[in-house]
């Protein structure tokens, strides 16, 4: 149903309605899409509010070229990937203030809570996101997307205007990153 035209239309002509379905159809696929990037729940729900509210006031430029979640996508990973660059550059004064001596605060530790991971896996997902955040931001994202979220490379390549040749790319490197990554940490 959120893909129908007749959908859409009621979307952009502002029905509450509808907005509520979207909502309800795409909260936890958004936050969780977020939560992976930022491995911080606090931020992921805010920038999921975000994300909704960026939804409400753009549908109007939402042209059809692409399935409406797939676009849904793309508008959490840029708000994540947005969060993201902004809180490296936090860290980058933050580290310069330390070496000039201005105190600054500290820096939030990531709870690497996630719904879907178990209690006793908590321990190994740790360390999966811990690799995870040396591989590049494009490795990184591309392939939370297609293991995690389950999206085909054609969706992320649109999603990260890329195309399905470097998205495969990405993948394949990503791969031999977190091999790598997670044979030091295992058998060091």
């Amino acid at each position: 149903m959120p893909d129908s035209l007749e959908f859409i239309e009621l979307l952009k002509k502002g029905d509450r309605v509808s907005f509520t379905q979207l909502v309800e159809e795409y909260q936890h696929v958004v936050f969780n899409t977020i939560l992976k990037i930022t491995q911080q729940s606090h931020d992921a729900e805010d920038l999921t509010q975000e994300v909704f509210i960026q939804i409400y006031r753009g549908i109007q430029h939402f042209r059809g070229e692409s399935k409406l979640s797939t676009w849904i996508y793309k508008i959490a990973y840029l708000k994540a990937i947005e969060w993201e660059r902004k809180k490296k550059s936090k860290r980058s004064i933050n580290y310069f203030k330390n070496l000039i001596g201005i105190q600054t605060d500290k820096e939030d530790v990531p709870d690497f809570y996630h719904p879907g991971i178990a209690l006793q896996n908590k321990e190994n997902a740790v360390v999966l996101f811990k690799a995870l955040n040396h591989l590049s931001e494009n490795q990184r994202v591309a392939f939370l997307l297609i293991k995690s979220e389950g999206l085909s490379y054609q969706e992320v390549g649109k999603i990260m205007k890329k195309t399905t040749k470097s998205i495969e790319g990405l993948i394949h490197r990503a791969n031999e990153n977190l091999r790598n990554i997670l044979k030091e940490a295992y058998y060091e």
